[in-house]
């Protein structure tokens, strides 16, 4: 018996469901409330995996499945990322609106990313911007209840709940790791050939380089920053977009090359073309 730990909510239990139905033998899922479930700093990455990373090192679960734009740089000590699955869509997507371009001067976006506020500033200075909380469908409830006139969410979440999204925003450059699911563990505590069919070689690459950028900038929840690593005729092709949270100044890069120092060095370009300076700003 396989345990798998996840969050309690719909999308959460989606994506273990997805793991289980992908593992040889019997599973079982295991919930874990986390501090981010009970309302924790929206911007503190480590609220939706700090209870499921405990729960792992208690022996309670064997695997933990996490939304991999949610972990942290570095896993807690004694555990490790031990596969990346295929990813899914990595896009930020609209509800509400075909596109931007559809939205009337002055149009109410709702969002709950820093990220995604600041990049929507950046291209629409005349948006209110407006924090939303809660799961998809929560979201997307109080998009129906009037007040906003579009949402935006990750194109990824929308599909495994089976819903679809207005659109699709091309213009923005999603955070790292959006898209894809992480698998953690104790190392050798999971017969890891139960998880040789998860992993995607490609994926893992693609959000291993964007990780190593956002942490080769000292990046952090409360940072607006984007990074994207697609292949791209046998080359890792890596966007980046690091700016105010006001959208009122930023910096982006496009950089290929083979996935080792990818990320750093794409950093660097960022930090030399003053991304410093907004990540202090931030």
């Amino acid at each position: 018996m396989i345990r798998i730990g996840s969050r309690g909510s719909r999308l959460a239990l989606a994506q273990a469901s997805w793991v289980a139905e992908r593992i040889e033998g019997e599973t079982e899922i295991v919930t874990i409330t986390t501090a981010g479930d009970l309302g924790a700093d929206e911007q503190d990455k480590s609220r939706w995996v700090s209870e499921l990373e405990r729960a792992l090192l208690d022996d309670r679960v064997d695997v933990a499945v996490h939304s991999a734009k949610d972990v942290p740089a570095e896993p807690a000590s004694g555990l490790e990322l031990v596969a990346i699955p295929e990813r899914a869509d990595p896009r930020d997507a609209i509800c509400g609106a075909r596109s931007l371009t559809d939205l009337a001067e002055g149009a109410r976006v709702g969002t709950s990313s820093l990220r995604r506020a600041a990049q929507l500033r950046a291209l629409r200075q005349d948006l209110e911007i407006v924090p939303v909380r809660g799961n998809v469908d929560t979201r997307l409830r109080k998009l129906g209840e009037g007040g906003l006139d579009a949402l935006v969410l990750a194109a990824a979440g929308l599909t495994r709940l089976g819903r679809e999204p207005d659109g699709i925003l091309d213009e923005l450059v999603p955070a790292a790791g959006q898209g894809a699911l992480a698998l953690e563990a104790q190392p050798g505590g999971i017969n890891q050939r139960a998880l040789v069919a998860l992993h995607d070689e490609a994926a893992a690459a693609c959000v291993s380089v964007e990780r190593a950028l956002t942490a080769a900038l000292g990046a952090s929840c409360n940072t607006p920053v984007g990074a994207h690593a697609r292949w791209e005729g046998g080359e890792l092709e890596l966007s980046a977009w690091v700016g105010r949270p006001d959208g009122s100044a930023w910096v982006a890069d496009r950089l290929r090359g083979a996935p080792d120092g990818l990320g750093q060095r794409c950093a660097q370009r960022l930090l030399a073309a003053g991304a410093d300076e907004l990540l202090r700003a931030a």
